[in-house]
């Protein structure tokens, strides 16, 4: 197994508490973010860890997955302009043959659907 980080930074020209208010209403992913979720729960909180069961989409897919998460994967530090996302996300590779291509193909591949699906949404707040 080998564990990439996928990581990347936005700008969100938005208060702070709106995009947090939004980012952080896991169970109204899929009607925020339709394109990533079709039905979240969250199933435990303990502190900023979080266990939720998941019906996600990606890339034309739908898939069923368990998470457990920690909040701090995503920091939404305010600046002057608004409000940055600073996206850090832990993915393990299982397959061999993957680990080659993995951080360039799905850290790439990833980042730019999140930013399509998630990111552009949250930019409907900007004024």
């Amino acid at each position: 197994m080998k564990d990439i980080a996928l990581h990347a930074k936005w700008l969100i020209e938005a208060p702070l508490t709106e995009v947090f208010n939004i980012i952080t209403d896991f169970e109204k992913w899929p009607e925020y973010f339709p394109k990533v979720a079709e039905y979240i729960q969250v199933v435990r909180r303990e502190g900023n860890n979080l266990e939720k069961d998941v019906t996600a989409k990606s890339f034309g897919r739908i898939f069923p997955v368990k998470m457990k998460t920690l909040s701090l994967e995503l920091l939404l530090p305010e600046s002057s302009e608004g409000t940055v996302i600073d996206y850090t996300y832990q993915v393990t590779i299982h397959k061999l043959c993957l680990h080659i291509v993995a951080q360039p193909l799905i850290g790439w591949f990833s980042m730019i659907y999140w930013q399509k699906a998630v990111i552009d949404e949250l930019r409907r707040l900007e004024k």
